[in-house]
């Protein structure tokens, strides 16, 4: 069933509403296309307080077909010229390679054509099924290198790269840590532009990247700093983790994190501003743009969501460091690159799918398809670096690092316990205490009245008494 099928004819922001005219304004007033009448406080009301609605004049009619006959019939064509006219290759190895190839190629044209759309439309439904669809091949690929010894699994990479599965060494960011450095007559400042290599945009565009699908300043901030803590927790296990203080804080926190997370909310005020209405083919920007709040302190299932959410971005991250660490793969290596691409394209999907499952449980009852999978996938690749290398996690963490990280986890659960368990507790004691003064100040004013079979004494003597029984 399709997205906009599920919300109703009057809410069809699918395929089928970008083939039709917009339908005519609602009774009460919204614009064309907008759901029907909501009570004040339902979350439809809330959503559409942060939603900008845009509309497809129909102009794009072919061009949003899945055109699925003719994916079958070049489909078919193709397998036909090589079965018929193609002469096949007496290279096992190449024939291998090639039949895996075609394999996934044939199930991406299924999936682009017949798995289910997801929360995106621009540019283009298909797109993002073809992601949803890169995402089953990946993990199954993770799979398959999980259930390998270490040796055959580092040796397997030769199949993709010949140049892989070699040992590598790990570059140190730490040393000299001096911004100005006396003794370099040459080049005082050597220091720092040793340190500014590929990662500098590299981190600036992630960061940028990130903030569009996590769309919340406090949580993109959060999450750069503890990766920074991170770091500075387990460089005795990679030494690429040791970097000098002013790397870390001001390089990667201040200059490239804080710019690029500046720059995304600047684009999602931007996107966010008003209601647009697009027409012809290459208008990408999404028909609809919901600006997430998370609001993690307004209940206990929303805080633990948010905190799951952080977990699993940290775990991502430091997967990117650690797959390569113990599959031998150097940092500058395409395969790396293409793992951060589409971490990219599906961590979208991902965290829109995971905001209407907090925000409407009642109407989005499963966790959506992309979200599962990203979850599915980061928890794969942390069990292939526990099992190709499980001594260097197991590398005990330096004593004030141990002690650093218990505090912080005593603040986490305290403020936990207080803000969801004892803070209400107190607020619902004081409240029925200002109920009951309440009662007995009318009480007292009847009293004093002389008014003593007033309706207030009878109801609060009746609810004294249904207290009194309970």
């Amino acid at each position: 069933m399709r997205r906009g099928d599920r919300r109703g004819p009057a809410a069809a922001l699918g395929k089928a509403a970008l083939e039709e005219q917009p339908p005519p304004p609602q009774p009460n007033g919204g614009a064309p296309g907008a759901e029907g009448p909501a009570e004040p406080g339902s979350p439809s009301a809330l959503r559409r307080s942060t939603e900008s609605e845009v509309y497809d004049d129909g102009t794009n009619t072919f061009f949003w077909r899945a055109h699925t006959l003719t994916v079958l019939f070049s489909l078919t064509c193709a397998l036909g010229y090589v079965t018929l006219l193609e002469e096949t290759p007496q290279d096992t190895a190449y024939n291998t390679k090639r039949g895996i190839v075609a394999s996934i190629l044939v199930f991406l044209c299924f999936g682009v054509t017949q798995a289910k759309d997801g929360p995106f439309s621009r540019p283009h439904p298909a797109y993002w099924r073809f992601w949803l669809c890169v995402s089953v091949v990946y993990e199954l690929f993770l799979i398959f290198i999980l259930f390998q010894t270490v040796h055959d699994g580092r040796q397997f990479m030769k199949y993709i790269d010949p140049n892989l599965g070699v040992p590598l060494p790990e570059r140190d960011y730490g040393g000299n840590c001096l911004i100005y450095d006396p003794g370099n007559e040459t080049d005082p400042y050597h220091n720092i532009w040793d340190k500014l290599d590929g990662f500098v945009p590299a981190h600036f565009l992630g960061w940028y990247l990130k903030t569009l699908m996590i769309r919340d300043w406090w949580m993109c901030m959060i999450i750069s700093v503890m990766f920074e803590f991170l770091e500075y927790s387990l460089e005795h296990q990679l030494p690429n983790f040791s970097e000098c203080w002013w790397d870390h804080w001001i390089m990667d926190v201040i200059i490239c994190n804080g710019l690029g997370i500046y720059c995304g909310m600047k684009t999602l005020s931007w996107l966010s501003l008003k209601t647009y209405k697009w027409q012809g083919l290459w208008n990408i920007p999404t028909y609809n743009w919901v600006k997430f709040e998370w609001k993690p302190a307004s209940s206990l299932r929303r805080w633990l969501a948010v905190c799951g959410i952080i977990f699993i971005f940290l775990l991502a991250e430091l997967n990117t460091f650690y797959l390569k660490f113990v599959l031998w793969m150097p940092p500058e290596h395409y395969l790396v690159l293409l793992r951060l691409v589409f971490f990219v394209n599906v961590g979208g999907v991902a965290m829109r799918e995971i905001y209407d499952f907090m925000d409407d449980p009642k109407f989005y009852k499963k966790l959506g398809q992309q979200a599962w999978l990203v979850a599915a996938i980061t928890a794969t690749e942390f069990l292939i670096v526990v099992k190709y290398d499980p001594y260097t996690l197991t590398l005990s963490l330096p004593f004030y690092i141990t002690q650093c990280w218990i505090l912080g986890i005593i603040l986490v659960l305290t403020w936990t316990m207080w803000r969801f368990f004892i803070r209400d507790i107190t607020m619902r004691y004081k409240e029925i205490r200002r109920q009951k003064q309440e009662h007995r100040h009318e009480k007292d004013k009847c009293l004093s009245n002389g008014d003593r079979h007033s309706p207030i004494l009878d109801e609060q003597s009746g609810n004294e008494l249904r207290e009194g029984k309970l």
